[in-house]
């Protein structure tokens, strides 16, 4: 614990950077019945409305209507990047690009991470954290070289590179919201995803429309709501 201070976050980030990883496959299979926009709204509203009820504790319950309106405008912000506008893009680079080409395009979030992390968090990498940067370029140069990318995933390919870099702002800004330490992560976690969620959905169902669902599909919404949602994103911003 003294040589590695922070081994505890770094063992719950790789616990929910796995279940996040399954969420690729689910989603796959889910967009055979899915839209992808309101699959996605479906997925976070769902997990919204899990967190609700834990808000009602009086110290959560009153430190959000304490909040000042510049703390709310940077939890408006961070849902609308950190939910609507990556999780939207993660669905929909999904329902046209292959999940292994989608989670590698993915990776260079934390190339643009590291970058602005540098410019606006202050937070410098050690060499270490530099060769990871060099060995992940060579990673995606190494299976995209030489490009080929079919017509069909231009689409997916424009949604994955806004997904990236909402992805990226919206990584800063929630660590400079978390790192304050003034607000508990739950708060964070459910104000930020009930925003994203609301925009989301609604965006999704006047597009895309809601389909009829199988049992199956109810199961896979369900699964990436609770678990993969409610439960990750939480232990994420903690």
């Amino acid at each position: 614990h003294t040589a590695f201070p922070h081994g505890r976050a770094v063992l719950q980030a790789l616990f929910v950077t796995f279940l996040w990883s399954t969420s690729w496959v689910l989603i796959k299979v889910g967009l055979q019945d899915i839209p992808a926009l309101t699959f996605a709204g479906l997925r976070y509203a769902l997990a919204f409305l899990c967190l609700v009820p834990l808000l009602l504790r009086s110290s959560r319950w009153k430190s959000i209507r304490g909040l000042p309106r510049r703390r709310w405008a940077e939890l408006v912000l961070l849902g609308l990047l950190f939910y609507a506008f990556t999780q939207g893009a993660i669905f929909l680079s999904l329902a046209y690009m292959p999940a292994v080409t989608v989670s590698l395009l993915w990776n260079l979030t934390t190339i643009t991470v590291a970058m602005l992390g540098i410019l606006v968090l202050a937070e410098p990498l050690i060499i270490l954290q530099w060769g990871g940067v060099a060995l992940n370029l060579v990673g995606v140069l190494v299976y995209f070289w030489p490009a080929a990318l079919p017509s069909t995933q231009v689409v997916g390919l424009i949604a994955a590179v806004v997904g990236v870099l909402a992805n990226a702002a919206s990584s800063i800004l929630g660590r400079g919201v978390n790192r304050r330490g003034d607000l508990d992560p739950l708060v964070v976690t459910v104000v930020s995803m009930g925003v994203g969620a609301c925009a989301l959905l609604a965006t999704g169902l006047f597009a895309q429309g809601l389909p009829p669902l199988r049992m199956v599909d109810w199961a896979i919404i369900g699964w990436l709501a609770v678990v993969n949602t409610a439960f990750a994103f939480t232990l994420w911003n903690h």
